[in-house]
């Protein structure tokens, strides 16, 4: 497995290579300190990156934008010394797969990382709570308006087959091009169904679509566990990672 480091702190960059030995055994690491460093880099041997957001002379997400264009297929995830709700859905909302605070644990981590190779999206638990309630465009204001009061079955009666297949890829990360290449339809076509399943889930954006699918596939065991009758896969093939 080859994974990129893009950190300018070698005290982290020691730390975070430390723990991911713990992924695989054979382990290849692409480091990367400034940003000329990181646009060096060939993305396309890549695995996976983990990109910090306060590299020196880095504007923003900037750095990250160009990433995702120059490979929009790899499995990115910011790092960032910031627990800022905010800069978290601005981040996640650029496509990548996690955004993963400093000062969470290693484990915490690891387990992110785990998530996102095996196909899914790493959402901070602050970013499911925060933000003021009933506040307009923030992630925990879609959550609470839409988790509460929309279930599987609901969902299902919703979207059509291939609606909630888009769902599942855009729940995994992928940008409307690939969804529509994974599907076999055009990026005009994937639009029309986003804008339907935003309308379906009452949300505003990708982020806060990604956060109900999470809601939502956790009834399931909770439903199980009381004894209800277990409803249908709500993916029709496509795979929710974290179900």
């Amino acid at each position: 497995m080859k994974i990129l480091i893009a950190d300018d702190h070698r005290l982290v960059v020691d730390a975070v290579r430390g723990k991911l030995m713990e992924l695989d055994a054979v382990m290849e690491f692409v480091l990367a300190a400034t940003l000329q460093e990181l646009r060096q880099v060939d993305l396309e041997t890549l695995d996976l990156a983990l990109v910090d957001l306060g590299m020196p002379g880095a504007q923003g997400l900037r750095h990250v934008g160009e990433l995702r264009e120059r490979s929009p297929s790899l499995p990115i995830i910011v790092l960032s010394g910031t627990a800022d709700t905010a800069l978290m859905r601005a981040a996640l909302e650029t496509g990548v797969l996690g955004f993963i605070p400093k000062a969470y644990s290693a484990e915490v981590m690891l387990s992110a990382i785990r998530l996102v190779l095996a196909g899914g999206v790493y959402v901070p638990p602050a970013l499911l709570t925060a933000g003021p309630a009933g506040a307009p465009g923030t992630v925990a204001a879609g959550a609470a308006a839409t988790g509460s009061g929309i279930s599987i079955d609901r969902v299902r009666q919703m979207l059509t087959s291939r609606q909630i297949e888009v769902l599942g890829l855009l729940s995994q990360g992928k940008p409307n091009k690939l969804i529509g290449r994974s599907l076999g339809i055009s990026e005009g076509t994937v639009k029309i169904h986003l804008a339907a399943i935003f309308r379906a889930l009452n949300v505003r954006n990708r982020t806060e679509a990604v956060v109900v699918a999470q809601q939502l596939m956790a009834q399931q065991p909770a439903a199980q566990e009381n004894g209800d009758a277990p409803s249908p896969p709500l993916h029709h093939g496509t795979s929710f990672p974290w179900a």
